[in-house]
């Protein structure tokens, strides 16, 4: 039987010298809010999404609810998304007053599907927010051609996908891009947030937004908010955004063994011309619960992101009305089961989930 010291989780957050060194280094500086550390974390997201400016915030969360402001959508408004996500995507739409409309999902990927996007759009829309699932990115260039014929937003909830990229292009730096660096994230901060963009008049936006609408002290122009990113997290952030590179060849490593060597399942879809950031490691399960539970006992973790429909959350079936048919969605949500991927996994822990997936 598995000890639990030998428990294989989902998540591993990194923390290292580098981390340790980091945070020591705001401590000694005095400067613990947001500062210069920040800066230098913005610049960094930025460079890596090739956007012009990074705009760090709180969370993923508010990274979106900026993001949705700054693009002036709000009550009457609505934003076409995925129902297959974290349930902040559809949260920051309705923090900002407008509605979600969601669009089932690819086989596939488990991202929207682009093909089902133009019959959800009415007089009301005004904006897509796709979201790169697990890390795998979506079909850009259809989104976006739907987007401009349309005369759409597009803000990219890239929260999981920090170093994908699509056709050579990374996640992010499509359009608006929103990034979580959460504790769990595969570059993480402990919380924080990130908005990339090339727009500099929609950047200074979502920095007044972020800071109780203020950009000389004492000078409010707009009602704004407290999301900002302090320099202790910001450190972190900085510390890891120097391992991205090595992070994502670890990532993609352990996925390659486990799709070369996990028989009992389909491994994951990648399709050419997409980089996967492996956020996730996620497989289809008749019977999930129970292959849970199998792996529990076998000293491995797995987590069911995401057991339901985002339409079935009472809030939002309350903002909504009746739902849409989303038959893809309800599939894939009742058989997903994800399993530990992150960095962290040692040869014999690769070998282990190998050997309890197949057992299944």
């Amino acid at each position: 039987m598995p000890t639990p010291e030998s428990f294989i989780h989902m998540a591993k957050p990194v923390i290292g010298k580098a981390e340790r060194d980091a945070v020591n280094a705001v401590l000694d500086s005095g400067i613990l809010a947001q500062g210069p550390v920040t800066a230098k974390l913005e610049e960094s997201f930025a460079s890596t999404c090739r956007s012009q400016h990074g705009i760090a915030t709180s969370s993923g969360t508010t990274a979106l609810h900026v993001a949705l402001l700054a693009h002036g959508i709000g009550p009457g408004d609505e934003v076409i998304t995925t129902p297959f996500t974290f349930i902040a995507t559809a949260n920051a739409i309705l923090h900002v007053g407008a509605t979600p409309v969601f669009v089932d999902i690819e086989e596939e990927t488990f991202n929207i599907d682009p093909s089902k996007i133009e019959a959800a759009i009415s007089p009301k829309t005004k904006a897509i927010l796709p979201v790169h699932i697990y890390g795998h990115p979506c079909d850009m260039d259809a989104i976006l051609a739907i987007a401009e014929a349309h005369n759409l937003i597009v803000i990219e909830d890239a929260c999981q996908a920090i170093g994908a990229s699509y056709n050579g292009t990374p996640t992010g730096g499509f359009a608006t891009g929103c990034f979580s660096m959460y504790a769990t994230k595969n570059i993480m901060s402990g919380e924080g947030g990130m908005i990339t963009t090339n727009d500099e008049a929609f950047a200074d936006k979502c920095r007044l937004l972020r800071n109780h609408g203020m950009k000389e002290r004492n000078k409010h122009e707009i009602l704004g908010y407290n999301f900002r990113l302090n320099d202790l997290c910001s450190s972190i952030g900085l510390a890891q955004m120097g391992q991205l590179a090595d992070f994502h060849a670890k990532r993609t490593a352990n996925a390659e063994y486990f799709s070369a060597n996990i028989t009992s399942v389909e491994a994951p879809i990648v399709k050419d011309g997409y980089i996967h950031a492996w956020h996730q490691y996620a497989v289809l399960l008749d019977d999930r619960d129970a292959a849970a539970e199998t792996l529990k006992e076998a000293g491995v973790g797995s987590s069911n992101f995401y057991p339901k429909s985002l339409t079935k959350h009472p809030h939002i079936r309350e903002a909504i009305g009746t739902p849409p048919d989303l038959p893809v969605t309800d599939r894939i949500s009742s058989q997903v089961l994800c399993i530990p991927v992150h960095p962290s996994l040692s040869e014999e822990d690769r070998e282990r989930i190998v050997t309890a997936v197949n057992s299944l």
